[in-house]
């Protein structure tokens, strides 16, 4: 199944390049969940409570840290960049989680974002490709033999 989103609108979201990082990563936000409740119901989980604990989980600070610094050294510079902005917005931290992981999961967001309104599907569906293969491996690394 191709996931795809519909183009957005409005003329301030011409240059995602030019968005304040935080703009970028409440975007990608709702674009990330948005895959990770996709990517779920397509996966045959029927009911709904567990729909919402594995949508957490996919979506969770540590996990979009985790994913940023597996996908880090495959990053074009200007992907790099805008990863760094995000990474370094400063914004309100959650109790639950620490300033360091919380702003490698906002630079996450913020990249998911910026490849979201930039149009580019294909490099999101390298990204989320790169989610699945991380839940691979830390599946794989909790399976005691």
């Amino acid at each position: 199944m191709q996931w795809q989103l519909p183009p957005p609108l409005g003329e301030k979201l011409d240059n995602p390049a030019s968005l304040p990082a935080l703009e970028l990563a409440y975007i990608g936000d709702a674009v990330y969940e948005l895959w990770a409740r996709t990517y779920l119901c397509g996966q045959g989980i029927c009911k709904v409570n567990d729909l919402h604990c594995k949508t957490v989980a996919l979506v969770r600070a540590e996990t979009q840290a985790a994913l940023a610094q597996k996908i880090a050294s495959s990053l074009t510079e200007e992907e790099t960049a805008i990863l760094h902005r995000g990474r370094n917005a400063k914004g309100r931290i959650p109790k639950h989680v620490s300033v360091q992981l919380y702003r490698q999961a906002t630079g996450m967001e913020a990249l998911i974002g910026y490849l979201y309104l930039q149009g580019q599907t294909e490099r999101l569906q390298e990204v989320f490709a790169c989610l699945l293969a991380l839940m691979e491996e830390e599946k794989n690394a909790c399976t005691v033999d």
